[in-house]
């Protein structure tokens, strides 16, 4: 066991209390969460607040999602997180009012210092503004911050900060046009 400890590849990462609330999170996702109808939007955020998320009204949060960490969620009125998003947070990850995550897409908060021997994990927030879209398959690096309005284009990879109603494409996610506000909300 102590030779399992000293090599940094195998040592744990989170603590006990961490490992155990997932541990209890994946039992209700498999039995509850992951098995519900699609409508039952309402149901998931009762889910998912009952382990510390902060959920705002009207979210649509689809039942083929994976969340790693609820008590690190935060989602503004009307978001939406699609079949098939990953949100791997292992810091906090917020998402503004009537902001998308679609199909496919993975935000990643956490990563490892891989010029370190101990090779410890570095985590750093995501936030995802207002009216913004992460696109399916995208992804969103460690500590990156998607402006209100912006949009992440399909696969595109987003290792820096996006400016505010911007359309970016590619890996790395550059971007490629601007995009018009909505007369309404934003």
């Amino acid at each position: 066991m102590s030779e399992t400890f000293a090599d940094p590849y195998l040592r744990p990462q989170t603590s006990v209390g961490n490992r155990l609330a997932r541990s209890m999170w994946q039992i209700v996702y498999v039995l509850l969460f992951r098995p519900s109808p699609r409508p039952l939007h309402p149901w998931r955020a009762l889910l998912l607040r009952s382990f510390g998320a902060n959920i705002g009204p009207n979210c649509h949060i689809y039942a083929g999602c994976v969340i790693w960490a609820p008590w690190n969620l935060r989602c503004d009125e009307s978001a939406c997180i699609a079949d098939g998003a990953v949100i791997y947070n292992v810091a906090a990850v917020r998402l503004g009012s009537h902001a998308i995550v679609s199909q496919d897409a993975y935000l990643c908060t956490a990563t490892h210092d891989i010029d370190d021997p101990a090779f410890p994990m570095v985590t750093a927030p995501i936030s995802v503004g207002a009216y913004a879209w992460v696109c399916a398959r995208a992804a969103v690096l460690p500590g990156v911050s998607i402006a209100d309005g912006a949009v992440l284009g399909l696969g595109a990879i987003a290792g820096r900060d996006l400016e505010p109603w911007q359309v970016y494409a590619g890996a790395p996610a550059k971007r490629v046009r601007g995009r018009k506000r909505p007369a309404v909300g934003a």
